[in-house]
């Protein structure tokens, strides 16, 4: 059980202050919630709104770190239950922690495995100490707790690193997600008390609370309080209908505090993106963009498009004209759609190329348009309200 004494007042953040990061605040459109911003790390920047590409085990899947970096990403993700699982992070630090083992010198953020330790339905039993699950790789044993999982996550050294939470699952009751709210608050402030590297890694807490918009208001009233550097939107996109993802954006984003950034966590299309930004949303993550161009789709002005249809067999202009990736300036559809047709793996590098681009392009256009106070009228089409 967590100790009786891990109080909100113990636990104001305050230790967890560092010059190393801080949220900058540029504009805000005059119609909307919408911020644009910059995200000081000891990496770099991260230019606000802003899509983050997930680089689950220390990769982003088929592009290297200098094909990455001209995609315009400055912000990547990695995944702390997997790199504990394979290689460890024993291994990464002693590589030189997470950048230099990937090669990537840009601004980097690691999950605490909670939502992965939690899709282990069937292999996983919880308790308020922690989780306990069997590997999915060799079947041992594993004991994650919140302060393991900082532990973990101090070793590999991303800039950004998350609280454990739990995750309940859409369409449980209200009572289940009670549960997980007060576990995930409990956990927070032994998470705050396991950080072993505030000056250097900047440890965001995660709001939960399902679609139950007042659990959402308890939850980030909550988290606000530990004074954290950034405060992230957890338990959407992980089932729910569309309309509900957005009510509950919509409802949470304005409670959590104007000087740090905002993380809506695993969203990444351009409506859902759109929308959030307009409630006042920083940064994003999914794993769209790479794992629609493992099955052949690029993404193009928001569609999804399988370059395996025989419309562009014979279709010799770019993906999309108007884009300046690498893809788009040297290679056609038709070309794409017949290295798919022959499984040649360059077809998977090029449409991941293309699809991040064009994920982080769409949040730099929205950046640009909020500078310019032009936001509400320039991207009207993309906030309008999800449909039921």
């Amino acid at each position: 059980m967590a100790d009786d004494n891990l109080t909100g007042e113990n636990f104001k953040g305050d230790e967890l202050k560092s010059e190393n990061f801080k949220f900058e605040l540029q504009a805000t459109c005059p119609v909307t919630g919408a911020r644009a911003g910059i995200f000081h790390t000891p990496h770099g920047i991260v230019e606000t709104p802003r899509f983050m590409p997930v680089g689950t085990l220390a990769n982003v899947k088929t592009v290297t770190p200098d094909q990455l970096q001209a995609t315009g990403a400055q912000m990547v993700l990695s995944n702390t239950y997997h790199l504990h699982l394979q290689p460890g992070e024993d291994l990464v630090q002693r590589a030189g922690g997470l950048h230099k083992f990937m090669g990537w010198s840009g601004p980097m953020l690691t999950d605490s495995g909670g939502f992965q330790v939690f899709s282990l339905s069937e292999m996983r039993s919880i308790s308020d100490e922690g989780v306990t699950f069997r590997s999915p790789r060799d079947g041992s044993v594993i004991n994650l707790t919140p302060e393991r999982s900082i532990q973990i996550q101090n070793a590999i050294g991303a800039d950004v690193i998350m609280a454990f939470d739990e995750c309940a699952p859409p369409g449980v009751g209200r009572e289940v997600v009670e549960n997980a709210l007060v576990r995930t608050t409990e956990w927070l402030k032994r998470c705050v008390s396991a950080h072993g590297r505030p000056q250097d890694q900047a440890l965001f807490g995660i709001v939960q609370g399902g679609e139950f918009l007042d659990l959402r208001s308890e939850s980030a009233r909550q988290l606000v309080e530990l004074n954290l550097p950034g405060y992230a939107i957890g338990g959407v996109s992980v089932g729910e209908a569309p309309e509900v993802i957005d009510q509950v954006v919509q409802h949470t984003a304005p409670l959590l505090p104007p000087d740090k950034i905002r993380y809506l966590m695993g969203v990444g299309t351009h409506r859902e993106m759109a929308r959030a930004i307009a409630a006042g949303i920083d940064v994003f993550d999914c794993v769209i963009p790479t794992r629609l161009a493992r099955h052949g789709n690029a993404i193009v002005n928001g569609e999804r498009w399988n370059l395996k249809n025989a419309r562009f067999r014979e279709d010799f202009t770019p993906l999309d004209e108007t884009c300046d990736c690498y893809t788009c300036k040297n290679f056609s559809r038709a070309y794409i759609g017949h290295l798919l047709r022959s499984q040649e793996l360059l077809a998977y590098t090029l449409l991941s190329i293309h699809n991040i681009t064009a994920l982080v392009r769409f949040t730099q256009e929205i950046r640009r348009s909020i500078l310019n106070g032009t936001f509400a009228t320039d991207f009207a089409a993309w906030i309008k309200p999800v449909e039921g």
